[in-house]
């Protein structure tokens, strides 16, 4: 247990939110869009990057895999896909809500981060109707740089006006996420297996503690 966590930042998508596969396939369509053939070496790779980085800013990741206007179009043709499959389908992870509320009723402030771009974000959030259940709510745009960078964690730190980094705890479905708890200082960095990434990959990349679900951090953290 660790009762001096003040703040807790949670990923939304695989860690709070269910998409149905929805990240997954605006991928396949941004592939399709650049004219990777589905199926090719290209395409394998290209997915492969995908599942590595997978919690990072979109645009960064096609930035990695394409040049200069590619890299545009893929990322205007993910943000376009995703939101009109996931926007329509997307609900919280079992638990997570209440998950939230008790982390709050804890006396901890919890901010939601995400690597989608500001317009989806907030539309998954209307979707949700989760405009208000989070003291704070982050995206690249609003800190500088996404995962695996620190700044969406140290944003929140510096905005919700915490003691010291290790009073954050960090949680997510990604190795990114922990890459990201790690490099800003966090006390807890939890890895859960809702999402991206299995118990192995989210240890290697620095997960203090693995749990089934975000519904499972409340408890760990305990009564402070």
């Amino acid at each position: 247990m660790n009762p001096d966590v003040e703040l807790v930042v949670l990923d939304l998508a695989g860690t709070t939110v269910r998409d149905d596969g929805a990240v997954e396939a605006a991928f396949a369509a941004a592939l399709t869009a650049v004219d990777v053939p589905a199926g090719s070496a290209q395409w394998r790779r290209a997915q492969a990057y995908i599942r590595d980085t997978m919690g990072t800013a979109k645009i960064v990741v096609f930035r990695a895999l394409f040049p200069g206007d590619r890299a545009e179009q893929a990322n205007r043709v993910f943000e376009e896909a995703f939101a009109e499959r996931a926007i329509a389908v997307a609900e919280p992870v079992p638990g997570a809500e209440e998950a939230i509320r008790a982390l709050r009723d804890q006396g901890r402030r919890v901010c939601l981060s995400t690597g989608f771009s500001a317009a989806t974000r907030d539309a998954l959030l209307d979707r949700l109707e989760w405009t208000d259940v989070a003291d704070l709510v982050l995206c690249p745009d609003d800190a500088g740089r996404g995962r695996p960078f620190p700044d969406l964690v140290l944003t929140a730190a510096l905005r919700l006006r915490v003691s010291d980094v290790r009073a954050v705890a960090v949680a997510g479905d990604t190795g990114f996420d922990m890459l990201t708890g790690r490099r800003a200082g966090a006390s807890v960095v939890a890895g859960v297996l809702t999402g991206a990434h299995d118990a192995a990959t989210l240890t290697a990349h620095g997960a203090t503690h693995v749990l089934d679900s975000v519904a499972q951090l409340p408890a760990l953290l305990g009564t402070r």
